[in-house]
């Protein structure tokens, strides 16, 4: 029998839909709605670069503009809604997954064990109980807080921890301390059962049961998946493993088997939810809004995946020198509806009290139009609130 197909129109519609795009941002931003904004994505990538707001805090931005990074804090730090841990890279994730997470916990202590052996002798192992016992004794910690006076003046790179370092990242990886706090962008570590005490009583899942919690909550999230899809959204389960819970589930009828017409016309394999064909038929077209999007949004997470649907490729350019790159060191791309219709470079001046705008780029076959320009205007005016900026200022040479 044929598979069914899902149009591009209809593929992009879902899927934006399914990253909390397809809907008028609006909300509080905080509390019970925050909690359904990241409950709904599953995660909130972190990463550190501030160019213009950290990633995490553009990605909730971009879904509820009333959004403020104290209504993030709250939920992490002083109701413990949300813990920090790793997906495909660090990730605020909701407390009501953490059980779920020591099989992930179980697998790195078996990776990082080899791996680290090797990178750091076995300095760090001797360290493990120390640290343990300086963290149930003092409370929360930062590396830097058990760097011994043999240590002292070592450079934090990853490439250059200290053994206490490597021994506390190595009991996070692994569950037994859970970050509690931050100062600056310096993790607090403390005993994961003082920090998250209820979700660490929970009953443990068995592997079979987490590796189905996993491939079930990633095609929710997804809409439409490939096994490998499926695999790295949380990167907890390996493909070979997707590949068998795909393999079940299509055996047993839980899942239907279609093709997607990406960007180009191509067709591509994928598994839905029954009924998911129907959904997406139903679904309201994305908003006209236009919205900046962070380089790490869920929505171009996965590049290839993006590019398949949207035709845009986007590639972030922090690691390529200068002169080497296209665009610039990190621009931002633009959501318009259900387009992806350009980049731009811009960066926050605090000091100034200005976001400066240096550089435009539209897709090809996007104008320049006045109402576009007015709608990213008003876009433009939002962020720069958000990043406490007064002002925009764009260069005189900024439409390319």
């Amino acid at each position: 029998m044929a598979r069914r197909q899902l149009s591009n129109a209809a593929a992009r519609r879902l899927f934006l839909h399914r990253h909390l795009l397809g809907t008028p941002p609006a909300g509080p931003g905080k509390g019970d709605d925050l909690m359904a904004v990241i409950r709904g994505l599953g995660f909130v990538q972190v990463d550190s670069v501030s160019t213009v707001e950290r990633a995490h805090n553009m990605i909730l931005f971009a879904r509820r503009p009333a959004y403020r990074p104290r209504a993030l804090t709250r939920l992490l730090e002083t109701e413990r809604r949300l813990f920090e841990h790793w997906t495909h890279d660090a990730a605020i994730i909701p407390t009501e997954y953490y059980r779920y997470w020591h099989l992930p916990f179980e697998r790195t202590r078996e990776r990082l064990s080899l791996r680290w052996q090797s990178w750091q002798g076995g300095d760090y192992l001797t360290e493990l109980d120390r640290v343990m016992e300086h963290v149930a004794r003092h409370g929360a910690v930062r590396s830097s807080d058990l760097l011994q006076d043999a240590h002292r003046g070592q450079s934090g790179g990853w490439w250059n921890w200290h053994p206490s370092k490597a021994a506390l990242e190595f009991l996070w990886r692994t569950g037994a301390l859970a970050v509690s706090g931050r100062q600056g962008f310096q993790k607090l570590y403390d005993l994961a059962e003082r920090t998250y005490p209820e979700a660490q009583a929970a009953p443990v899942p068995t592997v079979a049961e987490g590796i189905e919690w996993f491939c079930t909550e990633a095609l929710n999230r997804l809409g439409f998946a490939t096994s490998g899809e499926i695999a790295a959204f949380w990167a907890h389960v390996s493909p070979a493993e997707a590949r068998d819970w795909v393999r079940d589930a299509l055996a047993s009828g839980r899942l239907e088997e279609i093709d997607v017409l990406g960007h180009d016309g191509k067709p591509r394999r994928s598994v839905v939810w029954p009924g998911t064909m129907e959904e997406a038929d139903t679904l309201p077209p994305s908003p006209p809004r236009l919205r900046i999007l962070s380089p790490f949004d869920p929505a171009l997470r996965d590049r290839g995946r993006a590019e398949r649907l949207f035709g845009f490729r986007y590639r972030i350019e922090i690691f390529v020198p200068a002169a080497q790159r296209t665009y610039g060191y990190y621009v931002f791309p633009m959501l318009e509806g259900d387009r992806m219709i350009g980049r731009i470079d811009m960066k926050a001046d605090r000091g100034k009290g200005r976001l400066e705008v240096t550089r435009l780029w539209l897709e090809p076959g996007v104008r320049a139009s006045k109402g576009r320009l007015q709608k990213l205007d008003a876009e433009l005016s939002r962020v720069a609130r958000f990043a406490g900026c007064p002002e925009v200022h764009i260069a005189p040479d900024w439409l390319q």
